[in-house]
């Protein structure tokens, strides 16, 4: 039975990766997801905002120092309570690649190319074997368009696959108005693996102490449909490979990726939760489950489940959306009134 499959380009023995977080930052706890049977490992992100700050003492050109700056400025963390320094980080990925035999992917986290195609080359020389774009923004100035967004994350890809040799993955966010056309633009320009999808950590009201709070959930199975959707839809219809990441929750969450149709499967609150063990449980179950279907080699379940078979995918989609209402319609009754 054939578990290995091909990821940006780079032969892995089986779909199951370790996503960018906190377990990418130690070395020892890379050896031990090593140990575990990790596919690959994507190491936690170095952001757009600690580079510019080590090479030019500024965040989004703009100094932290200058009073008319310093309070819009000051939710960001100081240089000192990153994991890792920009230097560290390089010298972190260079001892990484030295200790294990797994591909290693380096992430860059920011909203544009400032400083980054210099940080890109130099994780490159470091020794990463590709490089992932972490493309994390929540755009709250009313005067930019959705256009311009993504000419922005277009261009970076343009200009990043230019400059490196390194395959360079995309992380992207659901909320495009299109995002099967900035996928296949993206595409396009170049790139080699599309990441779905970006968890986005939204801001609660403490409505006690009147103040907003941000915390913290490990993924759950419930945000899981969502980036199965997308990547059916994508399956077959784009080169680049597809990766899903958030809501892989439990062995079977593996397995309904890849009938999606995903090259890999990323993987990082299972791990928190379980530890790097759960890695053998995602590899055993998938076994398993070949071994039931009479399946030889993760290929042949590979999108199985996804439109790419569809002669109108939209109409598909459309067609799913009102069974679904119509279902829920007709066979259930409102509950009575109670008190709240």
């Amino acid at each position: 039975m054939d578990t290995t499959t091909s990821y940006l380009g780079l032969r892995l023995a089986h779909p199951f990766v370790v996503g960018a977080s906190p377990l990418g930052a130690h070395l020892d706890t890379v050896r031990r997801l090593e140990d575990a049977g990790a596919a690959a490992v994507v190491l936690h992100s170095l952001f757009e905002e600690q580079v510019t700050m080590a090479q030019s003492g500024r965040i989004h050109r703009r100094d932290p120092l200058e009073p008319e700056f310093a309070e819009a400025l000051a939710p960001f963390p100081a240089s000192t309570d990153y994991p890792l320094a920009p230097d560290e980080y390089l010298e972190h990925l260079r001892r990484v690649k030295s200790a294990v035999g797994i591909p290693i992917i380096a992430s860059l986290n920011g909203t544009s190319a400032e400083a980054w195609l210099r940080s890109a080359r130099m994780l490159e020389d470091a020794g990463a074997d590709a490089l992932e774009l972490n493309c994390y923004e929540v755009v709250t100035d009313l005067n930019v368009s959705g256009e311009s967004v993504e000419s922005r994350i277009e261009q970076m890809v343009s200009d990043l696959k230019q400059s490196l040799r390194i395959p360079v993955a995309v992380k992207l966010s659901p909320f495009f108005s299109a995002f099967a056309n900035l996928a296949r633009r993206l595409d396009a320009r170049g790139a080699d693996g599309l990441v779905m999808f970006n968890r986005f950590y939204q801001t609660d009201i403490d409505v006690r102490n009147v103040k907003a709070t941000l915390n913290l959930e490990l993924s759950r199975s419930r945000e899981l449909l969502l980036r199965l959707r997308w990547v059916a839809i994508l399956h077959g219809r784009v080169t680049a490979s597809l990766a899903l990441t958030g809501g892989v929750e439990t062995p079977h969450d593996g397995i309904k990726a890849l009938l999606a149709g995903a090259d890999v499967v990323q993987v990082v609150s299972a791990i928190l939760r379980h530890g790097p063990g759960f890695l053998q449980a995602l590899r055993d179950a998938l076994a398993r489950w070949m071994e039931w279907q009479q399946l030889e080699t993760v290929g042949d379940l590979r999108g199985k489940l996804s439109l790419q078979s569809s002669p109108d995918p939209a109409a598909f989609e459309r067609a799913n959306y009102i069974r679904t209402l119509h279902e829920w319609t007709v066979h259930r009754d409102v509950p009575p009134s109670r008190p709240v």
